[in-house]
């Protein structure tokens, strides 16, 4: 696996350096990385719209079914309490002060992946060879000229409880969750770029989906890549990689928690999406995550975990991030 980062890291610095425009995916343990130049790329088996850089030219997408049908079967909350209670004596210990827990939710829907990525309404889209489904609202990392700029995403509340953005915004767990992240960001692109900022600072993205919308909290924390940087894109990568808003703080350690709580393969799921187009770079964190197993499919989703996490509320989350990002659905069966 070391041999596939390497020679997936020396390409990205070749074609990076040449301006040779590509796409790529990184698995959340970087041990299958996959990266193809754009004219490389068969449409019929991947499919990627990432902030209007795309290879989808399809000039609309095809009809759904009438009702939709779209149902979740989250792992009871007695399953979920025991990885929280391993991720919460960790965080009590000192070992960590934050951790992002997932859990695999199956699913079944009579729609196709391809009319789960067609119909998405989300920035970051990707549909891969038919075996997942990926519809991100977050920014991994933008680089424009030598500015390189990262937008991670904690906090999530639905737009319908009242004054729903005054009671995130305001809530002590969530602003020290997302404090975390936010120096954890900074010291990640600090191993990169010459000077880190903090240019906004817990802002409000809302999010649609079929039967709701969600407010999230994001910030960005931006930098300035040395005039030596000459597109090393795939050095870049494996310094900031896994992403820190979808692991936690400190790092090497909470990697550690995160695989004696989760007990389960991530894949793809949290790993990072991105393209070069011989000019600017962009990447998002592979969350909205539905992949095709064996015995159907199954919806990857979590949330970050303090000291001052409920149990029961962390639980809601993971299932309330099970959704179709859809705004529209007709006469769904959900």
């Amino acid at each position: 696996m070391e041999n596939a980062a390497g020679e997936f890291t020396e390409k990205l610095n070749e074609w990076g350096k040449a301006k040779t425009p590509f796409f790529f995916l990184v698995d959340y343990q970087f041990q299958k990385p996959q990266a193809w130049k754009l004219t490389d790329i068969d449409p019929n088996e991947i499919l990627f719209n990432l902030n209007g850089f795309t290879n989808d030219h399809t000039p609309l997408p095809g009809e759904l079914p009438d009702p939709i049908r779209f149902d979740k079967y989250p792992p009871p909350f007695e399953t979920y309490r025991p990885k929280f209670e391993c991720v919460l004596q960790h965080l009590n210990a000192g070992n960590s002060f934050l951790v992002n827990l997932s859990v695999p939710t199956p699913i079944s829907t009579n729609l196709s992946l391809t009319q789960i990525y067609q119909h998405s309404e989300a920035p970051y889209r990707l549909f891969f060879k038919d075996r997942f489904v990926c519809f991100s609202p977050e920014i991994f990392v933008r680089i424009r000229g030598n500015r390189i700029a990262s937008f991670p995403m904690k906090g999530t509340i639905d737009a319908s409880v009242p004054n729903a953005e005054q009671v995130i915004l305001s809530d002590y767990k969530e602003a020290a969750e997302h404090a975390t992240i936010v120096d954890l960001i900074r010291n990640d692109l600090s191993m990169v770029a010459e000077k880190v900022w903090v240019e906004r600072y817990r802002y409000i993205d809302r999010i649609q989906t079929y039967d709701k919308a969600l407010l999230q909290v994001s910030s960005e924390i931006a930098g300035l890549l040395p005039d030596t940087f000459n597109g090393q894109y795939g050095d870049l990568l494996n310094k900031l990689l896994p992403a820190g808003s979808i692991t936690g703080a400190p790092k090497p350690r909470t990697l550690e928690i995160i695989e004696e709580a989760e007990q389960y393969n991530r894949g793809y799921y949290t790993g990072v999406m991105g393209y070069f187009d011989g000019e600017n770079f962009e990447s998002a964190v592979m969350i909205r995550f539905i992949e095709r197993q064996d015995h159907g499919l199954v919806f990857k989703s979590g949330g970050g975990i303090t000291a001052l996490s409920n149990a029961k509320s962390e639980y809601q989350e993971v299932i309330d991030k099970v959704y179709l990002p859809f705004s529209y659905v007709p006469h769904a069966v959900l």
